[in-house]
């Protein structure tokens, strides 16, 4: 069982408690409050059964942990025999390598490459670690999740007083449906001729970039889809720090503002870095402890930046410079297959490239993934009005 199964739990035994007291018979009587306890009960556990049905199908897809280590350290037997075992493979164009895997598929990059990979991926900066996490095992499903925005807490009660209900949580339903994304790269022969060490940092440095760029883009577009079609909110305007501090006291509200992140593009960057505070001092710096991790600093608001390059986030030459202020976290939900495969051809032509009369060697990767939107109160997007050249 699950922490959203016992929440849920605990929630039905509440509303059946609830709708016994207010049918007993005494000055607490109610009917109408009773039915109407019963049929959040009843469709609390129409929840309850669905997310059971959910976490025992998850359960029974996820090898057990135990043997998943045993058979990674017997067949690969450590980083170094993956290393090995993957430049070779790389060097015979991972031909005959592909057995059991899906025909368009091709070589199964092994785990511990794969587990560098996601390292190399978040030791640069990214919108990875801001937005929610997680594995899954399988390509599509759903799951139940509690929205903070709705969270009312509990009343005073004094002693001897009745103990009012609290507002029903509101929750939602993520459904992802993992998609594949591919990409390729070339590799000139005399690189293959290198070490086993220098080839597989190549082609792992190429899979993790190209993997950080893909994720900040669905991330970005999955933020971005709250503001499209019919009767979607506008975007706001921001002209100055009062605007972020408006965005941030009020329409976030305490719910979402400590946890919040100003995420922009380098256009975004030069701006905050030239406002300043009444006494003239810039109010854009590092934090203590870690230099290259910015923070908007104004009063009590104190808030991290994160920057994503104009090339990955450009700027409009209508609206202005993007700015997202939120809790990505609670915005946006990454979901990660961990499983990347590879082929390669040393006769491929794409677009005027040839690589068989250019003696170089395609590779051509693929990984799987999804970004769902969780909730849309969590953060803002607004746009910071590009400035006009000098003398217009």
């Amino acid at each position: 069982m699950n922490k959203k199964m016992r929440d849920l739990l605990d929630q039905i035994k509440a509303k059946r408690d609830e709708a016994k007291g207010c049918s007993a018979d005494g000055e607490a009587k109610d009917i109408a409050k009773a039915k109407a306890a019963v049929a959040e009960m009843k469709a609390l556990q129409e929840e309850y059964e669905v997310e059971k049905a959910l976490f025992e199908a998850e359960k029974a897809s996820i090898p057990d942990d135990a043997a998943d280590e045993a058979k990674s350290k017997a067949g690969k037997g450590g980083y170094e025999a993956a290393v090995k075992s993957f430049a070779n493979a790389a060097r015979e164009g991972f031909k005959g390598l592909n057995e059991g895997t899906p025909s368009q598929g091709g070589y199964t990059v092994p785990e511990d490459i794969v587990t560098r990979i996601i390292k190399l991926r978040q030791d640069k900066p990214s919108l990875l670690d801001l937005v929610d996490y997680a594995v899954k095992k399988t390509l599509s499903g759903q799951e139940t999740f509690q929205k903070r925005s709705n969270v009312s807490g509990f009343s005073p009660v004094g002693e001897g007083g009745k103990i009012p209900a609290v507002g029903t949580p509101e929750f939602g339903r993520l459904k992802w449906n993992i998609q594949k994304y591919a990409g390729y790269m070339t590799i000139t022969n005399e690189v293959l001729d290198d070490s086993d060490e220098n080839l597989v940092a190549v082609i792992m440095e190429w899979f993790a970039d190209n993997s950080r760029v893909t994720a900040n883009n669905l991330v970005l577009a999955t933020l971005d889809s709250k503001y499209e079609g019919e009767g979607a909110p506008k975007t706001v305007e921001i002209n100055g720090l009062d605007d972020i501090k408006r965005v941030l006291n009020v329409t976030l509200g305490q719910s979402f503002k400590p946890t919040s992140t100003i995420v922009t593009n380098d256009d975004g960057l030069q701006w905050l870095d030239t406002l300043k505070d009444n006494d003239g001092n810039y109010i854009l710096k590092g934090n203590p402890q870690d230099p290259l991790q910015l923070r908007l600093s104004a009063g009590a608001t104190t808030v991290p930046v994160r920057v994503v390059p104009n090339v990955g986030l450009p700027t409009d030459d209508a609206k202005g410079i993007p700015v997202y202020i939120g809790d990505l976290k609670e915005a946006a939900k990454y979901y990660d297959r961990k499983a990347l495969s590879i082929k390669a051809s040393d006769v491929a032509v794409v677009g005027d490239m040839n690589a068989y009369e250019e003696d170089l060697t395609v590779y051509r990767g693929i990984e799987r993934e999804d970004v769902e939107l969780k909730d849309d109160q969590a953060y803002v997007k607004g746009f910071i009005p590009f400035p006009a050249p000098a003398g217009e």
